[in-house]
C-alpha cells in the first residue's frame, strides 16, 4: 500500500538506520513499524514490499517545491 493523499509522516519520523527524516515506513505483520529516510528506504524498499503487511512510500514529497 503506497500512501497518496493523506501525509502520515512528520518531520518527528525519524530513520531507523541513520536517524535523517523518515520518509518510508514499513509494518510487519507483528506490528513492528520500521522507518527509513529515502536514501536506505530505496535501499531495501523491494524487500520491504515482500515481507511487510503495509509499506508506505512518502518519497516523492522530496521532490515537492
Amino acid at each position: 500500500m503506497t500512501a497518496t493523499m493523506e501525509q502520515t509522516m512528520t518531520a518527528a519520523d525519524r530513520c531507523d538506520r541513520c536517524g535523517a527524516q523518515a520518509f518510508i515506513k514499513a509494518v510487519m505483520s507483528e506490528g513492528l513499524e520500521l522507518r527509513f529516510c529515502g536514501h536506505h528506504g530505496r535501499e531495501h524498499l523491494d524487500k520491504l514490499r515482500e515481507v511487510a503487511v503495509e509499506v508506505v512510500d512518502e518519497t516523492p514529497r522530496l521532490s515537492e517545491v
